[in-house]
């Protein structure tokens, strides 16, 4: 087995009868397994085909694996198991649907809110960086700084209610579509999750951060776009619709926010958005 695949799964719940969590233990084993109310649930899909399935593997005796295969497209269910991390994140950065199935469905992550105020962190930097840089002040009073550490907080807080605003435009689509395209009820939970995780694209603003100067408008632009497919793909594997479905979805999103971002500056308020980026950058 692979350096990766193991220590992600979710713990046994939805594992065959004998399949323990821990590396090398396998006492008590069975080849063939006892059905019970545990292992009748399917809390795994195969990332090939998107089938619910019980196991990802089954352990024998003498620390003997072998990957489960999947009942409907005959293919292993996940063959990432077997794959180091760095392999599963090129293909995620990729955008293959088998990895996001993989790490939607067959890992157990925790870190969609921690990674979510780190983005919001590193966007609201780069747009207070931004209104800094257009209206310069040299004056040393204190107040000044008060001012300028506010407007940062401001920025952290339009970069949330704009984030929350494409997510509202999407979610408000799919509900109204839901009758119509959902085979049975979908997961909102879990898609706020997998848009959450999808929005890792956003990191890519570290370097703009670091190197204030040297980051470009194109540079942003396609950190945006990267992220939008990513969200695109996210949408799309966890709800298992089509991708006009899920470019709906997108745009609605898209849709919604701009309507945000139009209110603000209706309002006079430099938000510092991505538009207002690329247009001072240009010039």
């Amino acid at each position: 087995m692979g350096t990766g695949g193991r220590y992600g799964l979710r713990p046994g719940k939805g594992n065959a009868e004998g399949v323990v969590a821990g590396k090398g233990n396998t006492d008590g084993v069975a080849a063939t397994p006892t059905p019970t109310a545990a292992s009748a649930s399917c809390q795994y899909r195969c990332i090939e085909c998107n089938q619910e399935a019980k196991e990802l593997y089954r352990d024998y005796n003498h620390g003997v694996l072998k990957i489960t295969i999947c009942k409907s497209c005959q293919k292993p269910v996940d063959k990432y198991i077997e794959y180091d991390p760095v392999i599963i994140l090129i293909n995620a950065i990729l955008c293959k649907a088998q990895a996001y199935r993989h790490i939607l469905f067959n890992t157990k992550i925790n870190m969609h809110g921690k990674l979510c105020i780190f983005c919001l962190l590193c966007e609201a930097y780069l747009r207070w960086w931004q209104l800094q840089d257009s209206n310069q002040n040299t004056d040393p009073d204190d107040f000044i700084r008060y001012a300028k550490e506010w407007d940062f907080y401001r920025m952290f807080a339009i970069a949330s209610l704009e984030q929350a605003a494409f997510f509202t435009g999407i979610f408000t689509f799919l509900w109204v579509e839901r009758p119509t395209t959902a085979k049975k009820k979908p997961d909102f939970i879990l898609l706020l999750k997998a848009l959450l995780l999808s929005s890792y694209g956003k990191l890519l603003l570290i370097p703009a951060v670091i190197w204030e100067h040297d980051y470009t408008s194109l540079c942003l632009r396609l950190i945006k776009v990267f992220v939008l497919t990513s969200n695109f793909q996210a949408i799309r594997v966890t709800l298992n619709i089509s991708r006009k479905l899920s470019f709906l979805a997108i745009f609605s999103g898209l849709l919604v926010e701009s309507t945000m971002v139009y209110f603000f500056q209706r309002m006079q308020w430099d938000v510092g958005s991505d538009c207002t980026i690329y247009k001072s950058q240009d010039f």
